[in-house]
């Protein structure tokens, strides 16, 4: 049995849900792992994050998102209203930002997030895709997108590729 596991940054300079198509850093990590029968976990260990696998829309909008991805976004606005201020959502408290802001260093403005942790836990943060001679079995129009739900500010993110086969 092979194991073999690589990771890729990706920057969400826009402060909005932000898609990332990681289907080419997928393959890539495949043919680079030998593995022809086999599973890849493509995983996001960020909390405000997820992975899905999706249609590619084509059409876009002036900032680059495609419509159907964007469809979702307006969707799970209407389910979980993206946070817009504090006390809008019990998360984060007192004792959350004041850790926050004392022990990470960061602004209190950037723990509203609450939507963005939802979303994910809603929608998931790993996508399992079987590999087939050498190729990931993601049919006819199947892309993976990394999801970055939260838009509080710009920062860098990481993907995982775990595949383990033969």
């Amino acid at each position: 049995m092979t194991v073999y596991h690589q990771t890729q940054d990706l920057d969400s300079p826009l402060h909005k849900p932000m898609f990332h198509d990681v289907t080419a850093a997928a393959e890539g990590a495949v043919a680079e792992s030998g593995i022809r029968m086999g599973l890849i976990v493509v995983y996001s260990p960020h909390t405000t994050c997820s992975v899905i696998i999706q249609e590619e829309s084509h059409d876009r909008l002036y900032d680059g998102t495609e419509h159907l991805l964007q469809d979702m976004i307006d969707r799970l606005e209407v389910v979980i209203p993206t946070c817009r201020h504090e006390g809008q959502y019990l998360h984060p408290g007192k004792l959350h930002i004041a850790h926050a802001v004392d022990n990470l260093g960061e602004q209190a403005a950037w723990s509203l997030n609450t939507d963005a942790h939802l979303r994910s836990a809603l929608v998931g943060r790993s996508e399992s895709i079987p590999i087939v001679d050498g190729q990931m079995q993601l049919g006819q129009f199947g892309r993976i997108y990394f999801v970055d739900f939260d838009g509080t500010r710009a920062r860098t993110r990481t993907v995982h590729f775990q595949m383990v086969g033969e």
